[in-house]
């Protein structure tokens, strides 16, 4: 594992951390942090997350997380030990919807030949 991967992987488990315990905000119960992804020089940080729900509460977790993130950024910055805090970007995660649009149609196509 890269000192990169390490780092990243790091970055996840604290942001985790900073969502469920410091940020006492009920729409960010849902989301879960799939991937993060730090660019070589460290300036911006791609932060993949999913949420439990429909689209509604991803738009909702979505806003919140823009509101939230100057928070995030320093308390990630007091957590994790790097030469600079990055700009964060937060993406929801559609490779999990993804799958599960591939699944139905395969059960739906099993389903037609039997």
């Amino acid at each position: 594992m890269s000192k990169l991967e390490r780092l990243e992987s790091n970055i996840q488990r604290t942001l985790s951390e900073i969502l469920f315990r410091d940020i006492r905000n009920p729409h960010l119960n849902f989301i879960t942090i799939t991937e993060v992804r730090l660019t070589n020089d460290f300036s911006f940080l791609k932060i993949y997350f999913t949420v439990l729900g429909g689209e509604n509460k991803r738009k909702k977790v979505e806003e919140e997380l823009k509101k939230s993130k100057v928070y995030i950024r320093r308390q990630l910055a007091l957590k994790v030990k790097m030469r600079k805090s990055p700009n964060l970007i937060f993406k929801y995660d559609e490779s999990l919807d993804y799958g599960n649009r591939i699944d139905k149609g395969l059960k739906a196509l099993k389903d037609n030949i039997k």
